[in-house]
């Protein structure tokens, strides 16, 4: 492992949680391994790295981006990791709300439920 995977894995961590992380990795196969290692090095070793935006801006900007694409599997474990920087319910709420304008309400619809899960699971 390099230093540039090893800062990723380090952020990756912090922000979706070691137990996350960990059940990425033990439920990667041979083939899907790869992506499981450039998703740590290229992105949280890269772009979650810069000075450019702190953490829980990088967290929203993620969140947002997700609800527009309709990414619900994904939008969890970064609700989550949103929630780890310090992205507060009512906050989360917001960013939900304000999607519901742009991007429609059936996509919006499903990142409440999506987000509603994850946090039902962390209650």
């Amino acid at each position: 492992m390099d230093q540039q995977y090893e800062e990723g894995l380090k952020t990756r961590q912090r922000v979706m949680g070691e137990p996350f992380v960990e059940r990425a990795f033990a439920a990667a196969t041979d083939f899907t391994r790869p992506l499981q290692d450039y998703i740590t090095r290229e992105a949280w070793g890269t772009v979650w790295q810069r000075d450019g935006l702190d953490l829980k801006t990088r967290s929203i900007v993620t969140v947002s981006m997700l609800v527009a694409m309709g990414r619900a599997h994904e939008l969890k474990g970064h609700v989550r990791g949103a929630l780890n920087n310090g992205v507060t319910v009512a906050e989360l709420q917001e960013i939900l709300l304000h999607a519901t304008v742009y991007c429609g309400v059936p996509v919006a619809a499903e990142a409440f439920r999506a987000a509603q899960e994850v946090l039902e699971q962390a209650a």
